[in-house]
């Protein structure tokens, strides 16, 4: 599917990629206010997980307006880091920026769940995961 096509026919996929779109900006601002402040905010974990969020929800929403047949997988990995993230958000606490991010990573997941179809897709090469589900541990 074209760029235009994905902007002309699809609401559901467009207001996706707005959410990630949303979510990306709002935890980049976020990654920089915790390095900014300082404390319990720049500890590594929180912010390696806004980068996370950064990253992925920019890449799911590229993947979905190049019109890529592996959205969905994207989609699904972005919901998952996007609600860690949001999980990461509430627990510091923190009003304000903290509490955008949290609510900016909660609508990108929901909206990332509907386009991955809440599950994992089968993988691309079934053969592929069978031998190495074959494999001894």
């Amino acid at each position: 599917m074209a760029n235009a096509e994905v902007m002309r026919g699809d609401d559901a996929m467009r207001e996706c990629i707005d959410h990630c779109m949303a979510c990306h900006r709002v935890c980049l601002e976020t990654l920089a206010d915790c390095l900014k402040r300082g404390s319990r905010l720049a500890e590594p974990g929180p912010l390696r997980l806004l980068m996370d969020c950064v990253d992925i929800c920019e890449t799911s929403a590229r993947f979905m307006l190049r019109g890529s047949n592996l959205h969905s997988r994207t989609c699904f990995a972005c919901a998952e880091v996007c609600a860690a993230c949001a999980t990461a958000c509430e627990e510091l606490g923190d009003e304000g920026l903290m509490e955008a991010c949290a609510d900016a990573c909660r609508s990108c997941e929901e909206s990332c769940r509907g386009m991955s179809g809440g599950v994992m897709p089968q993988p691309l090469n079934p053969e592929a995961a069978q031998r190495f589900a074959d494999l001894p541990a």
